[in-house]
């Protein structure tokens, strides 16, 4: 499955929220720097779907804020 998905660095608080078109946009506090920012973006949305972290693989977007992943 792939999604597509909007990250929303150094935001207030951490959460995932799925649009009506289908893109989910996902909010981290943690800044861009050294893909930390990635990596919190991957825990959320194993816990958000309920699959293994290890799973989910960045297909798009290592540098960018629209990213494509697959699990």
């Amino acid at each position: 499955m792939k999604i597509n998905v909007r990250v929303i660095p150094r935001a207030k608080i951490n959460r995932v929220e799925v649009q009506p078109d289908g893109i989910v946009r996902v909010h981290t506090t943690t800044a861009p720097t050294d893909g930390k920012a990635t990596a919190d973006v991957i825990k959320m949305l194993a816990v958000h779907y309920g699959v293994p972290k290890t799973s989910i693989k960045l297909i798009r977007g290592a540098t960018s804020r629209d990213k494509v992943f697959e699990f």
